[in-house]
């Protein structure tokens, strides 16, 4: 910079404050200042208002690793005190701004194709989740919004749940930096550590530590380690310590990835283990159907993504298949018991036939003696009547044991009969497997064999099939303000319009929590459509009677026809991407699939 002046800086001063006078200019700040650079000889451009400029740069943004770095060079430019540098650094700052340009049209077309795809182990409710977690943490920064659900759509895009959840959460309290060269690649933690919500993020983050630490029962290393880690995240304070966290928290994400892997490959093992084994199972008690239905349930449970409501519902329905067969069991053993005691005292009947047949032949063989070596009629008189009295036993014995086989050919006819029934009635409760024990529909296994035979049926006449997925509106508002069993109790009365409603041919299947999907056999896509939305006026009609107050129930459906050589699973995706359709236009609405 410049010298001012050769005079002093005091002298200076006392000479523009007399020439104001002399002048007679008003005593402003301006033309005071115009007075002492010409006293000084300083022209105006060699001033550099160097506070004002310093205020500035600390008052920059530096929310992200750009932001950090134009903010340095706006520091260096003012650390010179030139008008050069700082038309530089100006210069760099817009032409920056200028260059970044948020593609929020693309993005926002990907969010929305990736919401409706399916991703293993990412449900509708899951992805809702992360995106509002991402909305509330990103506050009024599109730029980190924009990075930050980037980084969401590349989790989904991984497609494995297992392994993406640790770095969906990261993508949170990470920025990429890319365009910053003065800082490796593993460091790329936690750079928002200057700005004024880091204190926040740091304790959410230990929080969330710590509740994984209670996941990880199956590796308590790992669990100790995040525990550890979230101690060190809330106690520290400088800079140092914070990186030194980064990096242990980076270190603990690469083995959690491994942990996760290795959790998913043990769970693919022991589910392939137990379908192995029912299927052995199933092929042993081949002839006990009532251990088949047993068997359907577990089946239907490990060939289906595991949720801990499908569990819950398995275990319900499994636990009173298995009370009301074992109540059938001990009533079958008891007849069973019944008839074998039948069975014995037939024996025993038989074997006083038998000691009573060969008494009576032994009689008949000793009179036969006595009538050889009798010399006259007289010696025959007792004998003849012995023979009379013993034959008369002869005959009542006779009678009482055709009596007594009568009356237990009776009963065991009845206790046939009964056997018979109880175990068609144990067969019949194993098919119970294939409803819903609470809506009275069908289950999954149930919607999956009806489905398979209405479009066999379809193919064969070339013919038409529609189906169609409802979803209850507001079901988990309806739960949370009046109780589970209200929300069970609104199903089933959703369950019941709907049967009254349809055909008889239709089909009414429980596909989860509140989905039911309904298959229309001969329906046409628009006919479909029209059903559907005569159900939905016809539910309108008929509230739901909670205590004493009437409460509306409502539905968004998706209605799709099933394709020649479509599989029914596709048709299902397609109604319930229309059915999310349905959802987002205002629910209580039917939308037909393309």
């Amino acid at each position: 910079m410049v010298e001012v002046t050769a005079h002093h800086p005091s002298e200076v001063a006392r000479e523009a404050l007399r020439r104001l006078a002399i002048r007679r200019m008003p005593p402003t700040p301006d033309n005071y200042r115009t007075l002492f650079n010409e006293i000084a000889g300083l022209s105006a451009e060699e001033i550099f208002p160097e506070r004002v400029m310093r205020a500035i740069a600390a008052a920059l943004p530096r929310r992200n690793p750009e932001q950090a770095r134009l903010a340095r060079t706006f520091e260096a430019a003012v650390e010179e005190k030139t008008w050069p540098a700082m038309r530089r650094a100006l210069l760099e700052i817009a032409e920056q701004r200028v260059g970044v340009q948020l593609t929020w049209a693309a993005l926002i077309r990907d969010l929305l194709q990736q919401w409706e795809r399916h991703h293993t182990g990412f449900t509708i409710a899951r992805k809702r989740q992360q995106v509002d977690y991402v909305l509330e943490a990103s506050g009024h920064d599109p730029e980190q919004l924009f990075t930050r659900l980037t980084a969401v759509l590349r989790a989904w895009g991984d497609g494995n749940a297992a392994v993406q959840s640790s770095s969906v959460t990261a993508a949170v309290v990470e920025e990429p930096n890319d365009t910053e060269p003065d800082r490796p690649a593993a460091g790329r933690v936690a750079t928002c550590a200057k700005q004024p919500d880091d204190e926040e993020l740091r304790l959410a983050l230990a929080d969330l530590l710590e509740h994984c630490a209670s996941l990880m029962l199956d590796a308590p290393r790992l669990a100790f380690e995040a525990r550890g880690l979230a101690t060190a995240l809330r106690e520290a304070r400088s800079a140092a310590e914070r990186d030194t966290a980064c990096g242990r928290l980076r270190v603990l994400v690469g083995k959690l990835r491994w942990a996760a892997a290795d959790a998913v490959d043990t769970r693919r093992g022991l589910l392939g283990l137990l379908q192995l084994m029912l299927s052995s199972l199933g092929g042993l008690v081949d002839d006990d159907q009532w251990v088949q239905g047993q068997i359907a349930v577990v089946q239907d449970i490990v060939t289906h993504p595991l949720t801990q409501n499908a569990l819950e519902d398995a275990e319900r329905r499994l636990g009173d298949l298995i009370a009301r067969q074992n109540e059938l069991r001990d009533s079958l053993d008891a007849q069973q018991e019944q008839l074998k005691a039948m069975l014995a005292g037939f024996v025993d009947h038989v074997a006083h036939i038998s000691d009573s047949t060969s008494g009576y032949h032994d009689t008949i063989e000793r009179a036969a003696v006595r009538i050889g070596a009798a010399k006259n009629i007289g010696e025959l008189s007792g004998l003849i009547a012995e023979v009379v009295h013993e034959t008369r036993n002869m005959q009542q014995s006779a009678a009482r044991s055709r009596d007594d086989m009568v009356h237990l050919r009776s009963k065991v006819e009845e206790s046939e009969r009964e056997i018979d029934r109880l175990q068609a009635e144990l067969a019949e409760t194993s098919k119970l497997v294939r409803h819903d024990q609470l809506t009275g529909a069908l289950n999954r296994k149930g919607m999956q064999e009806a489905l398979e035979k209405e479009v066999s049926r379809m193919r064969r006449r070339e013919g038409s099939l529609c189906v169609s997925l409802l979803d209850v509106d507001n079901f988990k508002a309806l739960n949370d303000s009046l109780g589970h069993q209200a929300g069970d109790n609104a199903l089933v009365h959703l369950a019941d319009v709907i049967r009254e409603t349809l055909r008889p041919q239709d089909s009414l299947a429980r596909y989860g929590g509140e989905e039911f999907l309904v298959i229309l056999p001969d329906t046409r896509l628009e006919d479909g459509v029209a059903a559907i939305t005569r159900l939905q006026r016809t539910l309108t009609r008929k509230f739901f009677l909670h205590e004493t107050e009437n409460k509306l129930i409502t539905f968004s459906a998706g209605v799709a026809e099933v394709c020649f050589d479509e599989a029914p699973e596709a048709t299902i995706a397609r109604a319930d991407r229309a059915m999310y359709q349905a959802k987002r236009a205002g629910k209580n609405r039917v939308i037909a699939a393309p």
